[in-house]
This record gives C-alpha cells, sequence and structure tokens, in this order.
C-alpha cells in the first residue's frame, strides 16, 4: 500500500474521531442558557393604578381615587401585611422628625434591656441639651427611674431628658447611642436618616424620611411592650428617691379622649413630634377587622381647618387612615393547605407534579372593587423538582399583581409528600454522569489519545518504513549478500 493511500486512510479516520467528538459533546454543553427569563416578570402592564389626588399634586401617588388632601409636607400610608403604599407625598425627600426620632430610641432601649424594672440615675449630662420649654416628665437630678418608666415617660409625654438618661444606660453615653441609632437605620433599610440626638430636638443634621420612619415604627411595633407604651393614654409612674407617684399623659390626641370629635378609636399609637422647624408630626398605627395600617405625616400645621385647636398631623393622619380602610378592604389572597399552584416533579412514580400551597394565609388590603381572581400569580418557583419531597418543604413564592402594583407576596410549600423511584434516581445518577463536565473531559482525553495515536502511526511509521527500505538496499548492495544469493 502506498504511503499517500495510509496517510489518507489515517486522516479520514482522524476526521471521523473528531466529528464523533462534536456530536457526543456540543460546545453548547458548555454554556449556561440564561436568556430565557420568567415571562412574567416582564410582563409588568404600563398601565398604573395609581391617580392624582383632589389637590392636583404632582408629588402624590394614591392606589385609589377621592384621597385626601392633606396639610402635610409629606406623608405615607402604607399596609404593613404586603408593605403595599397606598398613598405617598414626597415620602422620600428628608424631613426634621423632632420627636418621632424617640421611636428609634425606644426600640434600641427595648433590644438592648432585657430586665425593664432595673434603675437608672438621672446624671447632669442627661440635662445639658434638653431646653427649659421643652418636653419633659420632670425628673430631677440623682432621681433614679427604671427602665420602664423611662419608657412610658419617652413615648407619652415625650421627656426629652429620659432620652437621653435610656441613651446612656444602654449606650454607655448619649453620643454612642446616637451612633447605635444610625448603625440600626441602616440595618433596617433607611437610606434618608441620619440621627444626631436621641430625642429629636433640632439639629441642621438631624433628619429622616416619612418611608424610614415607617420602616423604624414597623420594627418597634413587632415588640409587645412597645405597643402597650403607644397604645397608653396615661401611666402611673413608680415613687422614687426623689418624687412620689405621679401620673403622665400621651401627647397624641387621636386617643387621648375619646369623646372628642377628633378622636380615632382605630388608632393604636405611635408617636407624635413637633419642633418650630419640623412642624407637627406623626407616626401612626391603626387597625379595622383584619386589616392594618402604618401612617407617617410631617411637616403639618399647629392647626387643622376642622378643628383649630388641634395639630393638622392628627386629621391629617385620620383623614389617610379613614380613606385606607373605605377604599381598600381586607382579602385573604391564598390559604394554607389549598393549592395555589404546581411544579413538575421528577424521579417518582406516583405523579409527575407537585402542587404547592400556602406557608400560612397571606391577608392583604386590596381595593374594594378588584377581584381576588383577577390577580396575576407571578411565580418564582423552579420549573422542576426531585423526589422525594416532603409535605411542607419550601418550594418558592409568588406575587399577586395587579396592573404592575404588587399586593402580597406568598411564600410555596410542597402539599403532598411524594416518595422517589429507586430505578429512576440511579437512572437520573447516570445519565447526569454522562452530560456531566468530567465525562465530557474525559472523552475529550480519549479522543485526544486516539488522534495523537493517529498522528504518531502517521509520522513515525513511515519513518520506521524508510529505515526498513534503507536497510534492505543496503543488505542488496553488500558484496557478501550478493554473492550469496547468486549461488
Amino acid at each position: 500500500m502506498k504511503i499517500k493511500d495510509i496517510f489518507l486512510r489515517r486522516l479520514g479516520a482522524a476526521a471521523l474521531a473528531l466529528t464523533l467528538l462534536m456530536n457526543a459533546a456540543p460546545l453548547s454543553a458548555y454554556a449556561v442558557n440564561d436568556s430565557e427569563g420568567d415571562g412574567a416578570s416582564t410582563s409588568d402592564s404600563t398601565d398604573n393604578t395609581a391617580v392624582t389626588t383632589a389637590d392636583n399634586d404632582s408629588s402624590v401617588t394614591a392606589l385609589a381615587s377621592n384621597s385626601p388632601a392633606l396639610d402635610a409636607t409629606a406623608a405615607l400610608l402604607v399596609s404593613p401585611d404586603s408593605g403595599m403604599v397606598l398613598y405617598s407625598k414626597n415620602a422620600d425627600q428628608k424631613r426634621y422628625p423632632a420627636s418621632t426620632t424617640k421611636i428609634m430610641t425606644a426600640l434600641l432601649t427595648l433590644e438592648n434591656v432585657s430586665n425593664l424594672d432595673e434603675t437608672v440615675t438621672s446624671e447632669a449630662v442627661d440635662f445639658e441639651n434638653v431646653t427649659a420649654d421643652s418636653s419633659n416628665a420632670g425628673i430631677l437630678l440623682g432621681e433614679q427611674v427604671t427602665v420602664r418608666d423611662l419608657l412610658y415617660a419617652l413615648m407619652l409625654p415625650s421627656a426629652n431628658e429620659a432620652a437621653y438618661m435610656l441613651a446612656r444606660h444602654v449606650g454607655g453615653s448619649w453620643e454612642q447611642f446616637v451612633d447605635m441609632m444610625n448603625d440600626r437605620a441602616a440595618e433596617l433599610g433607611c437610606t434618608g436618616t441620619h440621627f444626631c440626638n436621641p430625642c429629636g430636638l433640632h439639629e441642621e443634621d438631624h433628619y429622616t424620611t416619612a418611608h424610614d420612619l415607617y420602616l423604624i415604627a414597623k420594627e418597634a411595633m413587632k415588640d409587645v411592650t412597645f405597643r402597650d407604651i403607644v397604645s397608653t393614654v396615661q401611666h402611673r409612674m413608680a415613687k422614687t428617691n426623689l418624687h412620689e407617684e405621679r401620673i403622665i399623659y400621651t401627647t397624641n390626641q387621636l386617643i387621648f379622649s375619646s369623646f372628642q370629635p377628633w378622636s380615632y378609636a382605630n388608632c393604636l399609637g405611635i408617636k407624635t413630634g413637633h419642633t418650630s422647624q419640623a412642624g407637627n408630626c406623626f407616626v401612626g398605627y391603626a387597625e379595622y377587622g383584619d386589616a392594618k395600617l402604618f401612617s407617617v405625616v410631617l411637616g403639618c400645621s399647629d392647626s387643622s381647618k376642622e378643628y383649630p385647636s388641634v395639630a393638622a398631623s392628627f386629621t391629617d393622619t385620620k383623614k389617610l387612615c379613614q380613606w385606607g380602610f373605605e377604599n381598600f378592604t381586607s382579602k385573604t389572597l391564598a390559604r394554607q393547605g389549598e393549592e395555589v399552584t404546581y411544579t413538575k416533579v421528577k424521579l417518582s412514580t406516583d405523579t409527575n407534579q407537585l402542587l404547592l400551597t400556602a406557608k400560612a394565609d397571606v391577608v392583604a388590603l386590596l381595593p374594594k372593587d378588584l377581584d381576588v381572581k383577577a390577580l396575576e400569580l407571578v411565580e418564582d418557583i423552579p420549573e422542576e423538582v426531585k423526589a422525594p419531597v416532603k409535605a411542607g418543604d419550601p418550594i418558592g413564592t409568588a406575587t399577586y399583581r395587579y396592573n404592575g402594583t404588587d399586593y402580597g407576596t406568598v411564600e410555596l410549600v410542597a402539599l403532598n409528600d411524594i416518595s422517589r423511584s429507586t430505578v429512576l434516581f440511579y437512572a437520573d445518577k447516570l445519565s447526569t454522569f454522562f452530560q456531566s463536565m468530567v465525562f465530557k473531559i474525559l472523552l475529550l482525553a480519549a479522543a485526544a489519545f486516539f488522534i495523537l495515536h493517529i498522528f504518531t502511526g502517521l509520522v513515525f511509521g513511515g519513518v520506521r518504513r524508510r529505515r526498513r527500505r534503507r536497510s534492505s538496499r543496503s543488505r542488496y548492495n553488500d558484496s557478501t549478500y550478493q554473492r550469496r544469493h547468486r549461488k
């Protein structure tokens, strides 16, 4: 066989091996296909359900018509169950918070003091930054007051000396406590907040936003003691070394007297604030049936149009919450134990579908004229899961959405147990191995070795043949060889 024929045959074999290699391990197998997104995630409608308020303020957005015209320069109304903002007016603009600052002071105290009955002795430093005309609880220098009574003094009559006493007790100094305040605000997601003192007396660099105050208040309301304090109208402070028993009263006019026309029975706190620079401020919380609302109003006038003797912060809050409860209603989006959606399941001979249910009942505020069935379910779940699966195993989440507004998110869990097939399990293991990078590397190595073997044969085989021919010719030309074969 000619050398040219041998070369062409081996070259064809190498090409065949390379073709088989490319079919077994295509290049596309090494790339992750991330171009396919969740179709629901890009289906947000451009139709916005927000409407302009009655006062035609372009800075205001509301999720229902006939929203109230407010005196406040900044305001926010939020459903905490879903985090849905029902009403917003300059909610992310920096404002002076005045004594609503004390919500953070109370929160840090409750998070860091385990025994609320331990006493704190007032020191001169606690009064240095408290002006004579500012709110106080009449605490004297050297007086020993329990942390519990200081918290009531802080949140009801808005005592500034109580704020400094608690700050020093918790932080070692009020300056270190302020650092804790700013750190905690950042942890809660506040992006427009900076505190300079624990009480809210005016400083140019002491500011927050309506949205940040909502985040702080929402966290504080998780504490039972805080909820009890801020919903209290009056509190009897215990006798101290320098004082007999005394009664302190809340500055929250919405709960102070149920006989006043501006009172609001659904209000359960939280905190007032006022300085000449900040105006009148109020962070509120209200419940009506299963529905809950947080409200924030900042920069309100000293008197309202309806009741000149009452600050507009209270009437604004009442109007906001009433509007929220009247236009939105508490509806159950998903019930635990009922099917919400499903996904595929593999490695089981029992079923090929896994039913998903809500981990817990999900209740949210929805516009009264919006049917739950009209909500779009935006799923964040895997396309398939592998058996075995236990009932209650977390699988993903789903968000209820309408016209671009999210009304609630539910955590999805497996509804039933699903067993695994042993045969399908090991078949999947084998299939996974053949599709794995390790197998493809081994296949590449084997192919490379085969190609190298063919190439080596082509190169060194020709060398050996040429040597044999030269050896044969040399033997033929040898005189001894010729004489031997002539005979």
